[in-house]
């Protein structure tokens, strides 16, 4: 399956409105692609860009869980359903590494196993220059969500020991490269957060099957490379 870079292209039902239905989205996620998603901490309607968390100094407002917790993530339709139906502006989070089957959806996944992506993410303006980078190398990306501050590539899902050696064996790796592993989570498009809304900056083809991801030594290798080679500092990361 190929990725078409710089398109957004549409996976998901719409609205009336042409506004992307978030329960579609979820269930698309949750049962064709056999992603661990649950419902997010919505912002603070009453105040722009805050976290409607009990935390007022929240560093990721309205992308994260909280009620439910992480570990309620699942892959079952029915709670996936419920949830949207119950509360359907609610950001759609992802169990980075999650086991399809998680949560409370497991006696229906058993027997179809899999592990849910996780992802690499770097500031939005340095991750930009990346992919520019990269794809004037030819080389391959799964999907990229974007929020407006920072884009996170998705890949296979990796342990903490893997990630370990991969960052030792590294004379350099920007301090900025955050990596949501296994525990980890990611808010997924269309979902609106504190910071802005969540879109596909690179968007698996509508209708497809699990979408494909490279792996992690793969993408680690070749951002830190091309952000050297365009000449990002560590401080611009």
């Amino acid at each position: 399956m190929r990725e078409i870079p710089g398109r957004r292209r549409r996976l998901l039902s719409r609205l009336s409105d042409g506004r992307p239905e978030s329960i579609s989205a979820a269930l698309t996620f949750a049962t064709q692609w056999r992603w661990p998603v649950l419902p997010g901490v919505a912002s603070d309607p009453r105040r722009p860009g805050r976290c409607g968390c009990p935390d007022p100094e929240c560093t990721v407002p309205g992308a994260h869980p909280f009620d439910p917790g992480l570990l309620a993530a699942t892959t079952d339709a029915r709670m996936v359903r419920w949830w949207w139906t119950n509360r359907p502006t609610a950001p759609i989070i992802l169990a980075t590494g999650g086991t399809a089957g998680s949560g409370r959806g497991e006696g229906e996944a058993e027997g179809r196993g899999g592990r849910a992506p996780c992802a690499v993410s770097l500031p939005a303006l340095a991750a930009a220059r990346a992919l520019g980078a990269l794809d004037r190398v030819g080389m391959r990306l799964g999907p990229v969500v974007a929020s407006p501050t920072r884009w996170s590539i998705l890949v296979k899902p990796y342990s903490l020991e893997q990630l370990g050696e991969l960052l030792h064996a590294k004379d350099f790796v920007p301090g900025s490269l955050r990596f949501h592993g296994e525990g980890g989570y990611l808010a997924l498009p269309p979902s609106e957060t504190g910071a802005g809304p969540i879109r596909w900056e690179r968007a698996p083809l509508p209708g497809s099957a699990s979408p494909w991801v490279p792996d992690v030594e793969a993408v680690v290798d070749a951002v830190v490379d091309a952000l050297t080679r365009t000449g990002v500092s560590a401080p611009e990361l």
